[in-house]
């Protein structure tokens, strides 16, 4: 039997169980089917791992002794990214807009809206204007 560093079990624990959320089934998901369309969804899986530990010796317990202490986490985040569209023989893929990620984003995204709404409000207001024009003649 090999004589194993504490860490390296932990973190071998710790691989064992990204690995099994890691399967290809949480990538490409099961299909749903309805009505004669099959809809695939498809995922994008990232994750973090991170571990580390120390050992400890005192003057009572010498370095080696089960004197160590450590520990180890993970992190995981699945996003959908897009779904496969099975129908009649054919297959389309239809992305997912993905949120905005920063401030500047939900800026930009919001700009086609407020230049409606101004335009809209300048519209308004000069077609006020010509009628209080038409009624004052």
């Amino acid at each position: 039997m090999e004589n194993n560093h504490p860490l390296s079990e932990l973190m071998r624990t710790t691989l064992d169980s990204v690995r099994a959320m890691a399967d290809a089934n949480t990538i490409v998901g099961a299909p749903i089917q309805a009505d004669g369309v099959t809809l695939i969804p498809v995922s994008k899986l990232s994750f973090g791992v991170a571990g580390g530990g120390t050992e400890f010796t005192t003057k009572k317990q010498p370095a080696g002794d089960n004197a160590f202490g450590g520990g180890s986490g993970a992190s995981a985040k699945l996003e959908p990214v897009a779904f496969l569209v099975v129908r009649e023989g054919g297959v389309k893929l239809l992305p997912v807009a993905p949120p905005p990620a920063t401030t500047a984003d939900r800026v930009i995204e919001a700009v086609p809206e407020v230049v409606d709404k101004v335009t809209n409000f300048i519209k308004d207001q000069q077609d006020r204007k010509e009628k209080t024009a038409d009624l004052a003649d």
